[in-house]
């Protein structure tokens, strides 16, 4: 009696505690501080992540929000989406650039000077903002003829200007959007038009002196005890940051930002659109094969998102498109090597010029390039040569390989009877009579029953 009572007096707690652990936990996380990490080139999975971190901090009501940080740049469009996150966070981003020997360079300048709070620690640097000019297929200059150097010389001019124009429109643009960014938070604007016209650089003791940053830390314990009751301007409104004692939060990309990582890196992306086309190349060439169609497919279409991710030469992926084809071109209509060595050579071409950027880590690796094209050149001479060459030869088993083949006569008869091929007795028929023992041609198939002819046929019509 005893031992039930203690039961029916814990029950009740155990359903209260249930009910109130969750709140003691949101309790206890309420006014946290979440920490984040850039590490590497800034591209789109790390838009993402940083998307995905600041609006799971501000549904929180996180205190603040620390980005540690270790780049060397990355591509514009992925920047300016985390920028935009930054400004528009309800949340306070404090972007520290940790640890020793870390930098903030190009895509990570800007990130620095859109965040609420700027922090280094020492031997870090940041700047080296200029951007980077678009890459791809260099613009041809006319040939002149013998005579004609003055022509020659301007229309080198004229393009040369074209390129000038096209470099400055982009570095105005950069220059403006860091200044607006450097205003904000009340930063050094001409430092900031210096990072972007002259990639200028500066060490963590400089950047503090010349109002480039805000903070020098030497850890995350000290970065937060400088953060106690300063002021930060958070959409306008005046907010003093209390970081003592706080619950530190991290938070790692999670499966799709991993994903998402992958796949777009341009090796990857690569090698998916590669396998993508061997995919249905071998799936055309092989109906019903099911497993190439399938992976070539999935890994295709995984190929085109990265693409429309990252920055493409529209160009360079024509080539390889036409590599391909010309090496397929080979194995079907062999022409002494000229379609096969066109073919590596658009596929190379095509291939080093894919990717529109000279950004670090977003190229893809001469090796990777060196060895696909090689394998590719084998593929599509060798081995889909030899496809097409089998396909090509008389049928030498199933059904179809009776046909043409000779049977012996079981016993005599005028319309149908029986023959004797491989050791296998076949109901046949025939226009003519046929006699026990005689040869017969097998001349066709209908369902179960071979058609069949004597081989002395044209003799006995004679």
């Amino acid at each position: 009696m005893a031992r039930l009572t203690r039961i029916l007096f814990v029950i009740p707690l155990l359903i209260v505690a249930a009910f109130m652990g969750p709140a003691v936990c949101a309790e206890r996380l309420a006014g946290h501080i979440i920490q984040l990490t850039i590490e590497g080139a800034i591209g789109p999975a790390t838009d993402d992540y940083i998307e995905r971190a600041l609006e799971s901090a501000n549904e929180q009501k996180a205190e603040l929000v620390v980005i540690r940080m270790d780049t060397p740049g990355g591509l514009d469009t992925a920047m300016r989406g985390i920028v935009k996150n930054i400004t528009n966070s309800s949340v306070p981003v404090v972007s520290y650039v940790a640890p020793t020997g870390a930098r903030a360079a190009s895509a990570g300048t800007f990130i620095l000077y859109a965040s609420h709070i700027a922090a280094m620690a020492p031997g870090t640097n940041l700047g080296a903002a200029t951007p980077v000019q678009i890459g791809g297929l260099p613009q041809p200059t006319a040939a002149g003829k013998k005579g004609s150097k003055n022509k020659e010389k301007n229309d080198k001019a004229e393009t040369i200007a074209s390129d000038d124009a096209m470099k400055n429109k982009a570095i105005n643009d950069a220059v403006a959007y860091i200044r607006g960014l450097a205003e904000l938070h009340g930063r050094n604007q001409d430092w900031a038009e210096k990072a972007v016209r002259e990639a200028a650089s500066l060490p963590a003791s400089d950047a503090l002196k010349l109002n480039v940053i805000d903070i020098i830390a030497i850890s995350m314990v000290d970065l937060l005890k400088q953060l106690e009751g300063r002021e930060v301007n958070v959409q306008g409104q005046k907010r003093s940051l209390q970081t003592g004692g706080r619950v530190i939060q991290q938070i790692e990309p999670d499966w799709r930002s991993r994903l998402l990582s992958v796949i777009t890196n341009p090796n990857i992306a690569y090698i998916l659109m590669l396998i993508g086309i061997y995919g249905l190349i071998f799936e055309l060439s092989n109906p019903g094969a099911i497993a190439p169609g399938t992976i070539g497919a999935i890994s295709l279409l995984l190929a085109l998102y990265s693409f429309q991710m990252l920055p493409i030469n529209y160009a360079g992926m024509a080539l390889i498109l036409l590599g391909v084809a010309l090496m397929v071109g080979e194995a079907f209509a062999p022409s002494f090597g000229m379609l096969g060595i066109g073919g590596v050579i658009a596929f190379v071409f095509g291939s080093i010029i894919l990717m529109d950027t000279q950004v670090p880590g977003f190229a893809i690796d001469t090796s990777v390039i060196i060895i696909f094209s090689a394998t590719s050149a084998l593929i599509f001479v060798f081995v889909i040569g030899l496809a097409v060459k089998a396909r090509r030869r008389s049928v030498v088993s199933g059904l179809e390989e009776l046909t043409g083949g000779t049977a012996i006569v079981m016993a005599d008869f005028e319309d149908r009877g029986r023959v004797s091929i491989h050791s296998e007795s076949w109901n046949a028929i025939s226009n003519v009579p046929l006699h026990k023992g005689q040869q017969v041609k097998v001349v066709g198939i209908k369902g179960l029953t071979l058609e069949v002819e004597p081989l002395d046929k044209t003799t006995e019509e004679k």
